[in-house]
């Protein structure tokens, strides 16, 4: 599904974030990105989006190479991206409208994204959450809403930046199960090793 080879990106000439990555990840994959911080994690995760373009290396997506802007359109409809601060991602008035965006970007009707709203709160487990002013939940609610908009656009692969930051102890426990139900790969950025060995079956490292 993802394939990188020799991956190298700086942000400055003589500063290499990521020099000769290799990486890969297949159907049913559930990994682990692990390093300090300022590694590269981040900044891989927008590689893969196309946000950024590598100084070397092939990325490789969905069985073709990824190098041009147009090449990535297809990606940003079937890799959904959770970033690490939701309000970078929520910016809708209500609840509702987050969730109900991708879904209607993507052609769906107003009925149509209006069950997928309602299908993904009963998932994240926040029903009766729609009517809901965004700008007004707790931070940890903002990430599990941001998910649940994410979930909508019914992406193949999920990448996922610190999904566990912010939250409390039961809403960690509701990331875990949602990860652990779920039926996309996904890439998971976050320095809880506790949590990412009980959502994870593969681990990368990046220094």
């Amino acid at each position: 599904m993802i394939k990188v080879k020799n991956l190298a990106f700086s942000y400055e000439k003589d500063d290499c974030i990521l020099e000769d990555f290799n990486f890969s990840l297949k159907k049913g994959d559930r990994i682990a990105l692990i390093g300090d911080n300022g590694c590269g994690k981040t900044t891989f995760f927008k590689l893969i989006m196309g946000l950024l373009k590598p100084d070397a290396g092939q990325i490789k997506i969905f069985g073709q190479k990824r190098e041009k802007e147009e090449d990535f359109i297809e990606i940003r409809e079937r890799i959904g991206y959770l970033f690490q601060d939701s309000d970078n991602q929520l910016f809708s008035p209500t609840v509702e409208e987050d969730i109900a965006f991708g879904p209607i970007n993507l052609g769906k009707s107003k009925a149509e994204a209006k069950a997928i709203v309602a299908q993904k709160l009963a998932l994240v487990k926040m029903e009766g959450f729609e009517k809901k002013v965004t700008y007004n939940l707790s931070q940890g609610q903002k990430k599990i809403i941001a998910f649940a908009a994410v979930l909508a656009m019914e992406p193949d692969i999920l990448l996922l930046d610190e999904p566990f930051a912010s939250l409390d102890k039961q809403s960690v426990k509701r990331m875990i199960k949602i990860l652990n139900k779920i039926p996309q790969s996904f890439i998971i950025v976050s320095h809880n090793k506790v949590l990412l060995d009980q959502v994870t079956n593969i681990s990368y490292f990046i220094e």
